[in-house]
């Protein structure tokens, strides 16, 4: 369960329950300006006068929409898009529903989940074998990893999309859950910008971010927002009539404003607001803090601390009879944990199989996201169950 602050119960009052598409093509002329002031303020950087940016119901909805554009199904080779493992599988059904190849490329786990452009390279020359790559997906901060790039990271992979001339695509929807001490979130814009020729003038960049995945955990409301950069015009052209076909609720439109536009000092509620907040990031830190001493506590469990994101991903070391019992019943090892915690205490988790990962490594994905009381007793239930499964299959 998510910890929510009022903004949904704000907005079901604000619209009544009766909003109309009629309000639509206002309010996304609105939001634009809106975006544009949240990129000018909160990353110091002024819009491209070639740049362009949409309001949309989720970024799966944008990033489908971009792909599309790029990507001809009858296409010999296909377009192919490096993309991040671990790394949410969604991306790569998008990838897949455009007509594209999904080409992996692999995070160090042993160094923080860096990314190193000895792999890019790597991945790069084998997709080149088998399609056409135009493009690197970046999840700056990471997810379900919760790494947060340095600055020096984003710079290295600047230059080599500039290098490779590759379209540059970033999601950065967890950009306001920063839970590092002295953690800071960099935008891929801003980082651009400050490059400089040639690399602020060639580079294209489209950056994604929404409201449905920062702190106030507005899920079920989809909004959110694309940006492009250094795009040629007939391309933001094209973009702006496909996603114009796109009715826009208006619901996930005041969730955006709200996000992007905050209460300020002497506005009603103010107070409130900013207490919910900081409750919500001292509520993550709290479950952060907690989970890593539960787990690294554990019996062939391994977790690293994480710097932002709504996930923490630790590291099973599972014993031999449990991989072989696994096989025998035809699953893979991380999935057949997964799929026994859940019969045995309804907890339910997300393999690394499913996010990408090669078998012999095994991982699983838990949430953060949560109130302290439910934290501790999935904490409970999860350490009850590895201690009776390390216990039963050594």
């Amino acid at each position: 369960m998510f910890i929510e602050p009022s903004a949904s119960t704000t907005i079901a009052r604000l619209t009544n329950s009766r909003v109309t598409a009629m309000i639509a093509s206002t309010a996304v002329a609105t939001q634009l300006s809106t975006i544009i002031h949240y990129n000018t303020i909160q990353y110091n950087v002024q819009w491209w006068p070639e740049g362009g940016g949409w309001p949309c119901r989720v970024e799966v909805d944008s990033e489908q929409l971009l792909l599309k554009m790029l990507v001809r199904g009858d296409r010999s080779p296909s377009v192919g898009v490096l993309t991040p493992v671990p790394s949410q599988d969604f991306a790569n059904a998008t990838l897949v529903a455009s007509g594209a190849t999904a080409v992996p490329y692999y995070l160090d786990g042993q160094q923080g989940w860096r990314l190193h452009t000895e792999e890019l390279q790597r991945a790069l020359r084998s997709a080149r074998e088998v399609c056409d790559p135009i493009a690197l997906y970046v999840i700056n901060p990471g997810d379900p990893t919760g790494h947060v790039q340095s600055r020096e990271s984003m710079e290295e992979i600047i230059r080599f999309v500039y290098e490779e001339k590759l379209l540059l695509f970033v999601n950065e929807d967890h950009q306001d859950i920063l839970i590092g001490e002295g953690c800071m979130f960099i935008s891929y814009k801003k980082v651009l910008a400050e490059m400089g020729s040639p690399f602020s003038d060639a580079v294209e960049l489209a950056s994604f971010h929404s409201s449905s995945k920062g702190f106030m955990g507005e899920g079920g409301l989809h909004g959110g927002y694309l940006e492009l950069v250094n795009f040629d015009p007939s391309v933001q052209i094209e973009f702006d009539r496909l996603i114009s076909l796109l009715t826009l609720p208006i619901i996930g439109q005041l969730a955006l404003e709200v996000m992007l536009n905050p209460l300020q000092p002497g506005d009603p509620s103010y107070e409130q607001y900013q207490e919910e907040v900081q409750h919500i990031r001292e509520t993550m830190v709290h479950n952060v803090t907690r989970a890593l001493e539960v787990l690294n506590s554990l019996p062939g469990v391994s977790c690293e601390p994480i710097k932002g994101g709504a996930s923490m991903f630790p590291r099973l070391h599972l014993p031999h009879v449990a991989i072989h019992q696994a096989k025998e019943e035809e699953q893979l090892p991380d999935f057949f944990y997964c799929s026994r915690l859940l019969e045995q205490t309804g907890l339910c988790v997300c393999p690394g199989s499913d996010l990408g990962l090669p078998e012999g490594t095994y991982h699983i994905r838990l949430c953060i996201m949560t109130s302290v009381d439910t934290m501790e007793e999935v904490l409970r239930r999860l350490g009850n169950f590895h201690k009776q499964f390390m216990k039963d299959f050594s």
